[in-house]
């Protein structure tokens, strides 16, 4: 993408934005694979019309955002801020492919630039992550950079299937091998015969099996169950797992030798909330893919972003899906998905309300904080959200002396992610000082415990 050159038109109009979004998926997309125009004067890439099957995006400058799919599988983008975070966002996810990663995010962008050099080669690599981080993405897309992309992608999950059937689908049998055994079978490893195997929450494979796989992979053969004849097979092993495989080898769960053979090459993708940046056009293609109508997807209002970055995010990219969907049920067919529209994972009688823009009855629960009543009508629950984690923040500074280092290790995030979610909570209107936390619309003012004049 950002070896295209633009017509002068399309310069002079989209130029700002779309060399941006340029720069940032030069390793992530194929730059054939997109073309990017004016929705009035068709001016865009030059040469743009000698490729074929290209995804159409079309730029608008407008008053106000807005996102739609054609029938043709064209998508509009429409932005008033050429800079804004939400206008670059709404372009990275129309420019992304549905089995193309998505990222903006510098610590994201590093890894698939690393992940697009190990896809020339043939060694085994092992993913480690938090569930939910996007493991199987980052694998796809090794493979699709890789001389085997034209082979088969086979994505075994270790831990979705019985022990007792595991080995007789990753090795393949023999027809009466064993009970209930009619046809033989080729098995995970035959399938991917020329391409790759992604073996998935490996950690979770028994021990017998691992001595099994371990002689697999070295030989570059398996037996299967019932055969005496070793059947050879050319494949590229990616191996992923949520559990830290060097505790599990030294408790005796998981084979030493198994995670020296896969671990040749190791990448580690962070949980969401350490890499904040990929959370807005994440989003954005949630609500591309989720959106009731495609032809008028709600776009994300910046204070709605500036939500989603302050969430914690135990779910990862999982749970974002999951506000996400959220969010387009309760916004309804409106343009915008705003900050009340966004509610993050809880008791389940808190999203009736939430469907009506209604108070909460039947008092408080317990594990929710509660912000008292300002006079000017129930307060929302994005509100609630908000202004507790910012009480979680200043709580914490107050406790570690004002040390962003410690306080950022005690709320388990980095230094880096803590500075970008005060910076958001000051764009939020909410101002953080010594032991206080005051929106500065003066709407709500909420002091913690423990600090005050």
């Amino acid at each position: 993408m950002a070896e295209q050159a633009f017509d002068t038109e399309f310069e002079r109009r989209h130029g700002p934005l779309a060399r941006r979004a340029a720069i940032i998926t030069a390793s992530l997309l194929d730059p054939a694979g997109v073309v990017l125009s004016d929705a009035a004067t068709g001016t865009g890439q030059r040469e743009a019309a000698t490729v074929p099957g290209a995804r159409q995006v079309r730029l608008t400058r407008g008053q106000a955002p807005a996102l739609s799919r054609a029938a043709s599988g064209a998508i509009a983008v429409t932005y008033a801020d050429p800079v804004s975070e939400a206008s670059l966002a709404m372009l990275l996810a129309a420019m992304s492919g549905p089995d193309e990663p998505i990222a903006a995010d510098p610590a994201s962008l590093s890894i698939f630039a690393l992940a697009s050099r190990l896809a020339a080669s043939d060694i085994p690599v092992l993913i480690n992550g938090p569930t939910g981080t996007g493991k199987e993405v980052l694998s796809r897309f090794i493979h699709a950079r890789s001389s085997r992309a034209g082979g088969p992608f086979i994505a075994v999950n270790c831990a979705a299937m019985p022990e007792s059937m595991l080995e007789a689908m990753l090795f393949g049998h023999q027809k009466g091998a064993f009970t209930g055994a009619t046809q033989s079978s080729e098995g995970f490893m035959r399938a991917a015969d020329g391409g790759t195997l992604l073996l998935d929450e490996i950690a979770e494979m028994p021990l017998p099996l691992q001595a099994k796989l371990l002689r697999a992979l070295q030989e570059q053969e398996v037996v299967p169950i019932g055969s005496t004849r070793p059947i050879k097979v050319d494949i590229r092993v990616i191996a992923c797992a949520n559990r830290d495989l060097p505790t599990e080898v030294a408790e005796g769960r998981f084979r030493a030798d198994l995670y020296y053979r896969l671990n040749v090459f190791p990448l580690m993708l962070d949980s969401l909330r350490e890499r904040p940046d990929d959370i807005a056009p994440l989003a954005f293609a949630m609500a591309l893919r989720h959106a009731p109508d495609p032809a008028r997807v709600p776009c994300l209002s910046d204070c709605a972003i500036a939500m989603l970055k302050l969430h914690a995010w135990p779910g990862n990219v999982r749970e974002l899906e999951n506000v996400m969907r959220r969010a387009l049920l309760l916004a309804h067919g409106r343009p915008m998905i705003t900050p009340e529209h966004i509610v993050f994972d809880c008791p389940a009688r808190l999203l009736g309300p939430a469907l009506h823009g209604a108070s909460i009855p039947g008092g408080p629960i317990p594990g929710v904080p509660l912000i008292a009543d300002d006079g000017e009508g129930p307060r929302r629950l994005s509100s609630i959200v908000q202004i507790s984690e910012a009480r979680a923040i200043v709580e914490t500074l107050e406790a570690c002396g004002g040390s962003r280092i410690r306080a950022a290790r005690a709320l388990g995030i980095s230094e880096r992610t803590l500075r970008y979610r005060l910076a958001s909570l000051r764009e939020a209107g909410i101002e953080i000082g010594r032991g206080v936390v005051t929106p500065l619309s003066g709407v709500i003012a909420s002091r913690a415990a423990g600090g005050g004049r």
